[in-house]
């Protein structure tokens, strides 16, 4: 297919269907308003706290979330109204959070701030980066160039340096917008672009120069909503252990460069791992978002068309824990109303690997399915803010495995490792990593909603592995499997 047809294709849409890669087909365990005039939307209002979506009802979509001093900053667009017949964004948004479930309105910048110089309907996608202290927040302004403006703090304010597109329309064969920025562990910066074609260039230390004339990006096989033959718009690059992964909404591929070539995967969005009130007929379709890390834990943040009250020109964002198999493979997310950073007891099990924050102990597969963590060993931690609809009378049970001596212990303190201990329980030797038993720890749960430490104590390199916890009544049953 060449360009231009892709152009059209892109234009006239296709219904969406979904392809898979091989960590793909192990598939993660499921855990069982009144609109307000965008306008009038100031920095630093703040939001009641929210599961999926996370800010709903607002239009906040296209969202890259960069992580700066330990907080939380959301890059994105903005679909102004619930009535919209096209994609109407006037504006982009800074939001900011600590801890993924209270966001705030931290800034906003306008198309007047910018070398656009006037107002401007095509407010789309943007993403940021940062070196030696300063801020850069990359835009798209419509479908034809890509501009960057400079600030002093992650929101601003901002002042455009340039006065003109970094990216101006022409400079390669396909549209001039999404910018993408990858941060490279070597101090190197590259900022990614297009649609169904997709270049790179490496950026100046400047930030706000091209170091390079932008690469075409070779894959051994495109494939996305659109279907064969066919990525999207809207690419990604994020790094983990050395490998690079270009994602396009929620399908992906993984190279051993940033400049490629990528070998393509699957789409880490499924049917199955998606809870029924979240499932469109176009699951796949649209989900422009972004891969980041915090604490040890990996997050995806996207786009969703799924609740009430939005459509294709009024989006919400939602987020999920992003978990990788043992040959680096993403396996499916699981997305919910739950969403992170928070965990409601009344549901069952909470699964291991989805924490907040990890502190000795790492993610792998399970020989149970699925995903445990691993090498927890003395003063391990693993934390579990906002827990909800904890039993008066509870126990929490864990299902984990030890070949330790028998010797180990796990306490469960409120908030954090000095905080309050709720209960603790030893350890028992269950004679094997891959054979699992439960562990009931009684805790003195004296509201319905507590942030969880769980402390490992214990002798050797390893003293257990976790597959989940769940948090019962004091007179229910054992867990099971």
């Amino acid at each position: 297919m060449n360009r231009r047809n892709r152009r059209d294709f892109l234009k006239n849409g296709i219904a969406a269907t979904l392809g898979t890669g091989m960590c793909a087909q192990m598939i993660p365990r499921l855990s069982a308003q009144s609109q307000e005039d965008p306008a009038q939307v100031k920095p630093e209002s703040s939001l009641p706290p929210q599961g999926n979506p996370i800010i709903p009802g607002r239009g906040v979509c296209d969202p890259h979330i960069r992580v700066f001093d330990g907080t939380f900053y959301m890059y994105a667009t903005h679909d102004y109204s619930p009535e919209n017949r096209f994609f109407r964004m006037d504006n982009w948004w800074v939001w900011h959070s600590d801890d993924l479930v209270h966001w705030n309105l931290a800034s906003i910048l306008k198309p007047e701030e910018t070398f656009v110089r006037k107002a401007l309907d095509e407010c789309w996608a943007t993403d940021a980066g940062m070196r030696d202290g300063k801020y850069y927040f990359y835009f798209s302004a419509g479908p034809k160039q890509i501009g960057v403006v400079t600030g002093d703090t992650p929101a601003g304010p901002w002042k455009d340096p340039l006065g003109k597109p970094l990216i101006p329309e022409g400079l390669t064969p396909t549209q001039e917008r999404d910018p993408g920025i990858l941060m490279d562990d070597d101090g190197s910066n590259y900022i990614v672009f297009g649609t169904m074609d997709y270049y790179i260039a490496k950026l100046n230390d400047d930030m706000i120069s091209l170091a390079e004339s932008p690469r075409l990006i070779h894959f051994d096989r495109e494939y996305g909503p659109y279907g064969e033959g066919k990525v999207d718009d809207k690419p990604y690059l994020h790094k983990r252990d050395g490998v690079y992964y270009l994602s396009w909404g929620c399908f992906y591929a993984m190279g051993s460069s940033p400049y490629g070539p990528f070998y393509y995967k699957g789409s880490i969005i499924d049917q199955q791992n998606t809870a029924p009130d979240f499932r469109t007929e176009n699951l796949v379709h649209d989900r422009h978002g972004s891969f980041f890390q915090f604490h040890g834990q990996w997050y995806f943040v996207c786009n969703d068309q799924s609740q009430k009250g939005s459509q294709r020109f009024f989006r919400n964002s939602i987020l999920s824990y992003v978990h990788y198999c043992d040959n680096g493979e993403i396996a499916p997310v699981k997305i919910s109303s739950v969403g992170v950073g928070r965990y409601d007891a009344s549901l069952g099990r909470i699964e291991a690997e989805d924490f907040f924050k990890i502190a000795g102990g790492q993610v792998r597969e399970c020989p149970m399915g699925g995903f445990e963590v691993r090498g927890l060993a003395n003063g391990s931690l693993l934390f579990y803010p906002n827990v909800q609809n904890i039993p008066s009378r509870a126990k929490l049970i864990c299902r984990l495995s030890s070949e330790a001596n028998g010797t180990g212990n796990i306490e469960i303190h409120e908030s954090n490792a000095e905080g309050k201990l709720l209960g603790s329980a030893a350890i028992p030797n269950s004679k094997a990593w891959d054979k699992y038993v439960d562990v009931a720890i009684p805790i003195a749960a004296d509201r319905p909603m507590l942030s969880l430490a769980f402390i490992f104590r214990g002798e050797g390199s390893e003293v257990a592995r976790l597959d989940f916890w769940k948090i019962v009544a004091e007179d229910a049953e054992p867990a099971k499997a």
